[in-house]
């Protein structure tokens, strides 16, 4: 245990270590009144402030939350491996065969922005829980990075600070940059478009808010929009009387298939904006379906993958299957055992853990459309001494060409992460020997 930290409870001192500090360190902390000067310098507004309290109250946990330096280094591993794997003409030819028709017959070139892979992680459990595509929190979380302290000397060296938090906020501007060039655009990127349906009552509506200023500081002009206020005039993309360059999608309409993305539909396949993340990049990465490859021993070989590789893969991707007449019988035998998504899920929406399904909800998920991932336990933080119950956490990696910008965790209770957990939220992560 760290010099400084709190020892907890009897039981807590025969936890291993990380587990020990998750347990019964209350040292590291968020700093409110830092919180609330970075909140205010991000915003320029300390009325958009009240605004972020009222709205998002616990999008921001008091704690951090503590990980083995060889766990970060196999979230790692395993990032890596995907990103392979992706590369491989013959995993995207399967991938792409059964996506819609705009991820197979448009390549944008771009690579795609905010890719979220997220894990469970603790002492005796490891795995990737799925990928995401638009991941929300990254400037929620340069916020945070700004606000935590710790009272004990060695671990303040193992977590965010201002520097790490700054070179965040340059990454984020040089990778849609890097996609901007990689569409094939020479001239310098003067316009962004995020885009979300109603915006303005999406609940991380906050962070487009931070993202809208950090473009402004880099000298890009940013609009919030819905997808209805687009416009096409005469090859280009228009948002009201600003000219979009770029749009950074916040759509959960990953194919831009409702009638209310028709006009963004239509732009992206004529070139007349770029688009990032677009749909390819989910079918290849975020379709629940791929976690399926991801842990067949079988395919993976099928596929051409180094053994190596395939090795990372099996042992950081829980065991996934697609649910089928086939299957469902040993399926729900097991249950309690497995957790079930849907293909095209997001946000936890309409996910089960299995000893919490129903015959209702049985019945929905073996009429076809989803997965069933072997269950991975996810680590636990309390928050104070005299907590009754820790929280669950998963930790989030921002990753961009193959590459980790930023971790995160999230903790939450009930099934999945919420951020409606009192406690709860975006929580830094430390990582490293303790």
């Amino acid at each position: 245990m760290l010099a400084g930290c709190t020892e907890g409870t009897a039981a807590d001192a025969a936890l291993p270590g990380i587990e020990r500090l998750n347990a019964g360190c209350f040292c590291v902390s968020v700093d409110d009144a830092a919180l609330e000067q970075a909140l205010e310098r991000e915003f320029g507004s300390r009325e958009i402030v009240g605004i972020v309290r009222e709205r998002c109250p616990f999008v921001y946990s008091a704690r951090p939350v503590f990980v083995a330096r060889e766990h970060m280094k196999r979230m790692a591993a395993v990032v890596a491996a995907i990103e392979s794997v992706v590369t491989l003409p013959s995993y995207r030819e399967q991938v792409l065969a059964g996506a819609p028709v705009i991820a197979r017959q448009h390549s944008p070139g771009t690579l795609g922005v905010f890719f979220g892979y997220d894990f469970h992680v603790a002492q005796d459990s490891f795995g990737l829980i799925e990928v995401n595509t638009n991941a929300g929190g990254a400037m929620l979380n340069v916020v945070l990075g700004r606000a935590h302290r710790a009272c004990c000397l060695p671990v303040r060296s193992l977590g965010p600070s201002n520097a790490s938090a700054q070179a965040f906020e340059e990454a984020i501007v040089a990778m849609l940059r890097s996609d901007w060039r990689l569409a094939g655009r020479d001239a310098p990127l003067r316009s962004i478009a995020i885009v979300d349906e109603d915006p303005a009552a999406q609940y991380l509506y906050p962070e487009f808010l931070l993202f809208q200023r950090l473009f402004e500081r880099h000298g890009i002009q940013a609009v919030i929009a819905d997808p209805r206020e687009f416009r096409l005039r005469e090859g280009a993309l228009w948002a009201g009387h600003v000219r979009i360059d770029l749009v950074y999608n916040r759509l959960t309409d990953f194919y831009l298939e409702s009638e209310s993305s028709k006009v963004l539909n239509a732009a992206y396949q004529q070139d007349a904006a770029v688009l990032t993340p677009h749909p390819q990049a989910h079918a290849l990465y975020a379709d629940k379906r791929n976690l399926v490859l991801w842990s067949d021993p079988q395919a993976l070989a099928a596929l051409g993958v180094p053994s190596a590789t395939r090795e990372v893969l099996l042992a950081g991707v829980p065991r996934t299957v697609v649910v089928d007449g086939a299957n469902a019988e040993e399926l729900w035998a097991a249950r309690r055992r497995l957790f079930f998504k849907p293909f095209a899920g997001y946000g936890s929406r309409a996910a089960y853990r299995g000893d919490k399904v129903t015959q209702r909800v049985w019945s929905e998920i073996i009429a076809g459309g989803y997965v069933a991932q072997a269950l991975v336990a996810p680590g636990e933080r309390r928050l104070e001494a005299a907590a009754d119950k820790p929280l669950k956490f998963d930790l989030r990696e921002y990753v961009y060409d193959g590459r980790i910008q930023w971790s995160a965790a999230r903790l939450y209770q009930g099934q999945t992460t919420n951020f409606r957990t009192p406690g709860g939220g975006f929580a830094p992560v430390y990582a490293g020997p303790f």
